[in-house]
């Protein structure tokens, strides 16, 4: 993740416009009628550079938490393979970098596409994303589904009714200005 968060340093072009976080917020939620999964991670790293609107996640995988022990274990060891997919990534854009105004207060929505890495494999992903600038901080907030056949990721028959195929992924970043 540093080499990430350097890369990303010594390639913008403009002072001020990148933007980091290594304590950014995913969760995810699996609903069905017998059960509900929620999992949440709070060690996400993002880079973002205003200027050209490029956009970087890395998260660990073990580094998601749920109320039950066993079923992240279960996580970890049958559905992820966390240790041979250790981070799950996404690489992408702002549509529209130009909506996000950091240097002043409001609300900005902008168009994120780009790819989402999880499980081995990469999907092209779209969102919108809204981004909140309040007294000179910018934080960002996404919601988007995936499917986990999309993934490579098997859910077993034995527990296919208490595991939805689709699950609600959300992202909560605040965002620091990246010192040049």
């Amino acid at each position: 993740m540093l080499l990430l968060i350097l890369a990303t340093a010594t390639t913008g072009s403009i002072f001020g416009q990148r933007y980091f976080t290594r304590e950014g917020h995913i969760s995810f939620r699996s609903e069905t009628p017998i059960q509900t999964i929620e999992a949440h991670n709070r060690s996400v790293s993002s880079v973002w550079d205003k200027a050209s609107g490029r956009l970087e996640f890395a998260a660990n995988i073990k580094a998601f938490q749920f109320e039950n022990g066993l079923m992240q274990q279960h996580f970890n060891e049958n559905y992820m393979e966390s240790d041979k997919y250790p981070k799950a990534t996404f690489k992408g854009q702002l549509s529209n970098p130009s909506a996000v105004n950091t240097g002043k207060d409001g609300q900005y929505t902008a168009t994120v596409k780009g790819q989402l890495n999880i499980h081995g494999v990469s999907r092209d992903i779209q969102t919108n994303a809204s981004f909140q600038v309040q007294s000179g901080k910018t934080s960002a907030t996404a919601s988007f589904q995936i499917a986990l056949d999309d993934y490579g990721i098997d859910i077993p028959t034995i527990v296919r009714l208490n595991i939805s195929n689709t699950v609600t992924i959300k992202v909560n970043i605040a965002y620091q200005p990246m010192a040049e």
